[in-house]
């Protein structure tokens, strides 16, 4: 392996082939920094680290450094929530209304907590002007996405709630429990489950943190001629990939964009998730088909569960039961209980695709080669 992406950590013999790819993913795929951890049948196979926290490639990446999530953070989101429907505390079919009474407004009363998490409330973002400021602004920002009339008929389609959902979900999972996500997180996933994982990054751990680095060019309304529910998602306001260096972002309370963590943290979280940290009935109402079709935000097709992305043309390799979460730039985690593994990946080089990023799928591609 070259000098300058130095790789440590562990990995069993029979999944040589993956420690390869992972090798590769900096000589071959431009990778600065990442991580990699599988677990099988609830023992860690794999857990590497390599390459740079920065770009100037001054600050080697360690087993405990931290990185902003993008959108990987929407599936801890979603297993918050599936805890709270283990207690009792909530049903999937509930209206989002019977808990946040003024989300009722304007022909929302109907749109239950499934649909709102399978992006089909029809609030992919603001319809009136909005600044990153306002993305961040917690409380303020719920009550305005509230009161907004939807984008298209709630139920009908999902529309990927890329940030909107991050305000939504906080506020409506602090009306049930008490306790913000970024809160309970805090306190139950980090606290009580001892995993590496935040919403947002308390400045005591900044000096575990990796930049974030991306094309210049790169833009979050990057995906062609816009349509009203991607303006509403992407484009209002644009969002620049190097947000996360910026500390306003790592203070807010975002689920959908702002968690930091690592890939050991994350595997380790979805194989406590299908290994018995919720019941067998939660975990199927968690990950079932809420809606499938193109979604008219990514505009290609998608399968959604409460809060999860489904497999759907081998993203997650080849058992259609894989669910998790992928992130904007390439970092995943996501788990199988066919197969019985939970995977993620985390890094801060962001690639530009949507989606097949060549590091995941070479990544993914020879765990179950290996498996």
């Amino acid at each position: 392996m070259p000098a300058h992406a130095p790789i440590a950590g562990h990995c069993d013999a029979r999944f040589a082939a993956v420690r390869a790819a992972f090798e590769e993913n900096f000589v071959e795929r431009n990778d600065v920094g990442a991580a990699l951890c599988l677990i099988v049948d609830g023992e860690p196979a794999i857990d590497l680290h390599g390459g740079w926290r920065d770009a100037a490639r001054t600050a080697p990446w360690q087993a405990d450094t931290l990185v902003n999530l993008w959108s990987t953070t929407k599936g801890v989101g979603a297993i918050c929530f599936a805890i709270l429907a283990d207690r009792g505390l909530l049903s999937y079919e509930d209206r989002v209304a019977d808990h946040w009474p003024e989300f009722g407004a304007n022909g929302k009363e109907g749109i239950t907590i499934a649909m709102l998490l399978s992006h089909q409330a029809g609030l992919s973002g603001f319809t009136s002007p909005a600044s990153v400021a306002d993305l961040l602004a917690g409380k303020t920002s719920a009550r305005r996405l509230a009161e907004q009339t939807p984008i298209w008929e709630p139920g009908t389609a999902s529309g990927y709630h890329a940030i909107s959902i991050g305000i939504l979900a906080t506020e409506l999972f602090r009306r049930i429990e008490g306790r913000s996500l970024k809160d309970f997180v805090r306190d139950e996933l980090a606290g009580g489950l001892a995993l590496d994982i935040a919403i947002g990054l308390d400045p005591r751990n900044d000096g575990r943190r990796a930049e974030i680095i991306a094309p210049p060019e790169l833009s979050s309304a990057d995906i062609g001629q816009l349509t009203a529910p991607q303006i509403a998602a992407l484009a209002n306001p644009p969002l620049d990939p190097t947000l996360p260096n910026d500390p306003a972002w790592r203070a807010a309370d975002l689920t959908s964009a702002n968690g930091h963590s690592n890939a050991a943290a994350l595997a380790r979280l979805y194989a406590m998730f299908t290994g018995g940290q919720v019941a067998a009935r939660t975990l199927a109402a968690a990950t079932a088909t809420r809606v499938e079709g193109v979604d008219l935000v990514l505009g290609m097709p998608a399968r959604w569960a409460a809060g999860f992305l489904l497999n759907f043309d081998g993203i997650y390799g080849p058992n259609q039961a894989a669910f998790g979460h992928s992130g904007w730039g390439g970092s995943f985690a996501f788990a199988d209980p066919v197969a019985g593994i939970a995977m993620s990946y985390t890094m801060n080089r962001m690639g530009t695709l949507l989606r097949d990023d060549p590091r995941d799928v070479a990544l993914i591609d020879a765990v179950y080669a290996s498996i």
